[in-house]
């Protein structure tokens, strides 16, 4: 399936640049280990020059939270295993960008609901978004049907079926919306150490495991 002109597709105009239709953003915020899954974004970038007609950035681009940069980007990912404070400059970032339009990806790379990236990342998100601002979204959310459809909601990942984190399969995921729009999408199943090997051996998938990936970008940019 081949998303362009023909199939109806436009990214947002107020993303385009005259080069990319998509570049991958990754936040690099002072608390934490921002720097996790290096092999990752090329895999997903992978997948999203395989399967779409969008104008793809080969190379991840890295971008300080506290950056105004980072308020131009179409779709921005951050992961951790540590503690998450935001500094001033970053909550502030952070919040215009998600009222703005923005979309991000976060991935609790702990895989794990109790965890110090977790509860950090969670009493952020309420402090700049209201205490019940981050829900759970149904399994019929737009999201699983943006590309491919995964009509049961969230893949799970070999870490959480393998044990890793809190001997949990977690059968959703949590967003943040704001007007009725996804702007947050948090992630406790590990998906960017799942995404995170070479990516030439995406080959040698019986299914390829970043087609979900695919989603959470096609939806970020159309939804």
């Amino acid at each position: 399936m081949a998303l362009g002109a023909a199939a109806g597709f436009a990214p947002r105009p107020a993303w385009a640049q005259p080069s990319y239709d998509f570049w991958f953003t990754r936040l690099r915020y002072q608390s934490g280990d921002w720097d996790v899954d290096q092999r990752m974004p090329a895999n997903v970038l992978t997948s999203l020059i395989d399967y779409t007609s969008l104008r793809v950035d080969p190379e991840e681009r890295v971008i300080d939270l506290a950056d105004p940069a980072m308020l131009t980007a179409p779709f921005c990912y951050l992961a951790g295993h540590k503690l998450v404070d935001f500094t001033q400059a970053e909550a502030t970032n952070f919040e215009r960008y998600v009222r703005n339009g923005g979309f991000v990806f976060v991935d609790d790379c702990n895989h794990d609901i109790d965890g110090l990236f977790a509860e950090s990342f969670e009493r952020q998100m309420a402090e700049l978004f209201g205490g019940d601002a981050l829900q759970k979204l149904p399994n019929d959310h737009a999201l699983y049907s943006a590309f491919f459809n995964f009509p049961d909601g969230p893949p799970a990942t070999s870490f959480e079926l393998n044990g890793w984190g809190d001997d949990l399969v977690h059968d959703y995921l949590k967003g943040v919306e704001i007007k009725g729009r996804l702007g947050v999408l948090y992630s406790n199943k590990d998906y960017g150490c799942e995404w995170d090997y070479d990516w030439r051996n995406k080959r040698f998938l019986a299914e390829d495991n970043t087609k979900f990936a695919v989603n959470i970008v096609i939806h970020a940019l159309t939804a």
